[in-house]
């Protein structure tokens, strides 16, 4: 009695679309074609700005200009609730608004903002949590 030697694939018949490629391969050509075609063309306008676009167009609130970029957290916290008191652009209470505009930003920020900056931003939400009258 001979013995067979097998190969290590499965003897299950793969699946082939029009491509004539199994599925999986056909989503890895059509993916890698795509980052070429944007990699020739660079990242457009929108797709490098949809933060900033977020902040101008949402229902968040109205807030001022490089609030966010100033050194100290006390003025952010007085500014962010002076915002969201005033603006008509909000779904949620003011202090409910401000503090998501000041998680937005941090959020969006990640990895890329300093320690120190971070903790500013973070004593900011403390600010602000106490120039609203809620618990820390």
């Amino acid at each position: 009695m001979a013995i067979r030697k097998t190969s290590g694939k499965s003897k299950r018949p793969v699946a082939r679309g029009k491509a004539g490629r199994p599925p999986r391969q056909r989503h890895a050509q059509a993916h890698a074609a795509h980052r070429a075609k944007t990699a020739k063309r660079g990242a457009t306008k929108s797709e490098q700005k949809w933060s900033h676009h977020v902040m101008e167009t949402s229902d968040a609130m109205d807030i001022e200009h490089n609030i966010f970029k100033t050194g100290n957290a006390q003025s952010i916290a007085e500014s962010l609730k002076r915002s969201s008191t005033q603006s008509r652009r909000r779904k949620g209470s003011p202090f409910q608004s401000a503090m998501s505009m000041l998680n937005f930003y941090i959020n969006r920020a990640g990895r890329n903002l300093p320690k120190e900056r971070r903790d500013t931003l973070q004593q900011a939400k403390r600010k602000l949590r106490e120039l609203f009258g809620r618990a820390p």
